[in-house]
This record gives C-alpha cells, structure tokens and sequence, in this order.
C-alpha cells in the first residue's frame, strides 16, 4: 500500500476542517481552504477544488434541511450573482490576483473587526431587494475568483438575523446552483484540470463525515453566540490571506 505524499495529506487535512466549518455555519470552507490550500497548491487549483467540494456539501445539506431554506432569498440572491461569476473568472484569470487578494483580506478584516467590538449591522425586518441585489453580486464576483462566496452572505444573512439552522439551510440553497454555475465557468475558462479532480476524488471520504459531524454542532448552537464564531473565523481568515500578498 503506497502512503499518500505531504502535499495529499495537507490537502484532506485542509478539506476536513474547512468542510466541518462549512457544515457547521454554512459558509466558510473556501474562506478557509482556499488560503491554506494557497501554501501547497496553485490557487488556480485550489479554487476550482473548493467549488467542487462545495457543490457536494451544498447537495447533501439541502437533502436533509430542504424545509428550512428561505427560498425568496436564495433567489434575490442567485441572479445577480451569475452576473458578478464571469467578472471573477476573469480576474482570476488576470495578472492582478495579489491588489484583488489585499483588498478582499482589507475588507474581510474590517467587516469581522468593526463587528467584534460589539457594533451590531442594521436590522432587516423583511427581505430587501437592492441589498440582495448587492450581496449577491458581489457574493458572484468573489465566488468567481476566489471561490468565496460567502462574506457578502454573512452580511447578508446577519442583518435578516436568521436563526443558525435557518442561515445554514438557505445559504446551502444558495450555494449549491452559484458553485455549478461557477464550476462552468472554470471549466470553460480551462481551468478545470486533471489534478483538480484528483484532490477531489481524494477527499471526499474525510469530507462526508465532516458534513455530518458539522450538522450536528449546528444544531446545538444559538443566536449571537453563532454569529461571534461567523465575526471570528473571517477575521483569522482574512489576516491569513493579508499574509500571502
């Protein structure tokens, strides 16, 4: 039997906790993974493997929390997003990946911080169609060349103040047609290469048990407690993707 190389077992390990979080809050794996898979891996393959490691938590969790996804949200959400996709693309693509890095770790930092100190975001009674409309296009272009959809969801999400189980539920829904969406648009933009599919094939069998075990803690957690982890795991996010530029 031939031991995995260093490179391999980085990767899983990676895959495991960023899944868990991901399972646990809803988002989070690509803000994660995609950073620390940058130390092993060309981002141009670290990203495309987040995305398709989203895909498959995104399905399994709304098989078993389909009730519990704002369905008019995830759609205000989903349509600007596939017009800020290709504008990702594009940018991953380009030479300017270390400016967009720096700015998406600046604001990453300043959203978590500012939020730490215990400053609460505006409270939204019901859904808002122009700040949907702006989250989720943002949330695209992000997704598109970062795999990291999330931050804009967060804000999102923390402002409509959704319960956990809810938050979780909904931004699956969200997630799993924005990464097929932005899956295309690697593949089209050749990106989508044979050692992608490898390290996704790897790990899947750390990354099941990972979605279980983080629907569990789910369901255990409460309110603001919730959204102090969500504020805390983006601001170590964000000052570990300051580090590489």
């Amino acid at each position: 039997m031939t031991l995995p190389d260093t490179t391999t077992v980085e990767v899983l390990a990676v895959v495991f906790v960023a899944t868990l979080i991901r399972s646990t809050f809803g988002f989070g794996e690509a803000l994660l993974a995609v950073p620390l898979l940058a130390f092993v891996l060309p981002v141009a393959v670290a990203a495309p493997l987040v995305v398709l490691m989203s895909i498959t938590v995104a399905a399994l969790v709304v098989a078993q929390d389909w009730r519990m996804i704002h369905i008019r949200s995830t759609g205000w959400l989903l349509a600007p997003t596939f017009a800020g996709v290709p504008l990702g693309v594009l940018l991953l693509s380009s030479g300017h990946q270390r400016v967009v890095k720096a700015v998406l770790a600046l604001v990453i930092v300043g959203f978590a911080g500012y939020f730490l100190v215990g400053a609460k975001p505006p409270e939204l009674q019901k859904d808002s169609r122009g700040w949907m409309l702006g989250c989720g296009f943002v949330a695209g272009v992000l997704g598109g060349a970062f795999g990291m959809n999330g931050p804009p969801l967060v804000v999102y999400g923390a402002m409509r103040r959704w319960s956990p189980q809810h938050f979780r539920a909904t931004l699956q829904g969200y997630f799993l047609p924005a990464s097929v969406v932005a899956m295309a648009g690697y593949w089209m933009a050749g990106l989508w290469v044979p050692a992608v599919t490898r390290y996704y094939l790897l790990s899947l069998p750390v990354a099941v048990p990972a979605i279980l075990l983080g629907r569990a803690i789910n369901g255990r957690m409460r309110g603001d407690a919730f959204l102090k982890y969500v504020y805390v795991g983006l601001a170590v996010v964000g000052m570990l993707l300051l580090l590489q530029v």
